[in-house]
């Protein structure tokens, strides 16, 4: 197949999937996925269902005519994003605005969906310019009345790790607590591989979640602060320092085997008053039901022990990170099975999940 007839082909096959998905951001990861081969930036222009030159020519519409952008540019661009030998020439911040924007009017040309720049170059971000990253670093909070910038989704560039947008949640809470929480979402720029996060990244969720715990609507005051396993120790540490007046720290390791879950004897549970408050902290929530039998060992150490939980990272159930309901998180079961007092979450993430710094276990 030449290049043409397979251009022509990919384009077909990504209007398709923008017609059963609905989203030029989902319908690109999905082609992606399925063609490894295949950059963000072409893969958003395939999702519109466009040629070259019709995307050029969109550019063009999106300044009102002050361009002349020409399908040979899109071209180059491309060729750059695939990383071809040195061939190709990169986008500029701004032709990476205004591409974001032409390729959010989808393939008929009206809509007007959110596409952030840096998803277009997701994969590639470290090969631009050093001022068109730090642009891209830059672009968080966008209140510019310009209809290029207010068609990008704001987002944030943390050492190598992108960072979604703020959107709220509903959450379960204490009685006449504020149920609602900032958190953000953590896209990945590999689908189908672990996200590895940065100490920047991980340093931003945690205080994510100080100010969430600070806005609960009443103060807390914890008796403890546990870690499930070191990642979970790690923000046992920081929250316990940051936000409880240094309070005791509790270790939980537990030991996975193919269908079953144990504690192991390393775990460390301090002497606590009766009736504790305790803040259980987990690296992530999937699918197995960990906090549940974390917190069923809890109560059973601490009878009535009132139990905050704090997660850095939740998986969603659909592409969409931004999610609209509690429940359309995976764990939303299990952490509502667990009778928690109060969730609160940095951020959202797709599968197979994040990894955090050092692989901490």
């Amino acid at each position: 197949m030449s290049p043409q007839a397979r251009g022509r082909e990919m384009a077909r096959v990504g209007r398709q999937l923008w017609q059963e998905i609905g989203s030029v951001k989902d319908a690109a990861v999905e082609l992606m996925n399925r063609h490894p081969n295949t950059s963000s930036l072409q893969a958003h222009r395939y999702a519109c269902g466009i040629s070259q030159d019709q995307a050029a020519a969109r550019y063009n519409e999106i300044t009102d005519h002050q361009t002349s952008l020409g399908g040979t540019t899109i071209n180059a661009w491309e060729t750059w994003a695939r990383g071809r030998g040195g061939s190709g020439s990169p986008p500029t911040f701004s032709g990476l605005l205004i591409l974001a924007a032409a390729y959010g009017r989808g393939p008929l040309g009206v809509a007007d969906e959110d596409i952030s720049p840096i998803d277009l170059v997701a994969e590639t971000y470290e090969r631009l310019a050093p001022e068109d990253q730090i642009s891209l670093k830059k672009l968080t909070g966008v209140t510019t009345s310009s209809p290029i910038a207010s068609r990008s989704a704001a987002r944030l560039v943390a050492e190598g790790n992108i960072i979604g947008t703020d959107f709220e949640l509903a959450v379960p809470t204490v009685e006449y607590g504020n149920p609602a929480i900032r958190l953000f979402s953590l896209p990945n720029p590999q689908p189908g591989q672990l996200l590895n996060l940065t100490w920047a990244t991980f340093g931003f969720g945690l205080e994510r979640l100080i100010h969430q715990i600070k806005n609960l609507g009443r103060r807390l005051d914890a008796d403890a602060c546990f870690g499930i396993n070191e990642a979970g120790l790690v923000m046992a540490t920081f929250l316990a320092s940051a936000q409880f007046s240094r309070c005791p720290i509790g270790y939980l390791k537990c030991n996975k085997s193919r269908d079953d879950i144990t504690l192991d004897s390393a775990s460390v549970y301090p002497q606590l008053p009766n009736v504790p408050t305790i803040v259980l902290c987990d690296f992530e929530v999937k699918h197995a039901n960990v906090v549940g039998l974390i917190s069923r060992e809890i109560r059973s150490r601490y009878p009535e022990a009132e139990i905050y939980f704090a997660v850095f990272g939740a998986m969603t159930k659909a592409r969409d990170l931004e999610v609209a309901s509690f429940d359309h998180l995976t764990g939303a079961g299990i952490m509502r099975a667990a009778d928690f007092a109060a969730v609160f979450i940095a951020a959202t993430m797709s599968p197979p999940g994040i990894e955090p710094p050092l692989e901490l276990r």
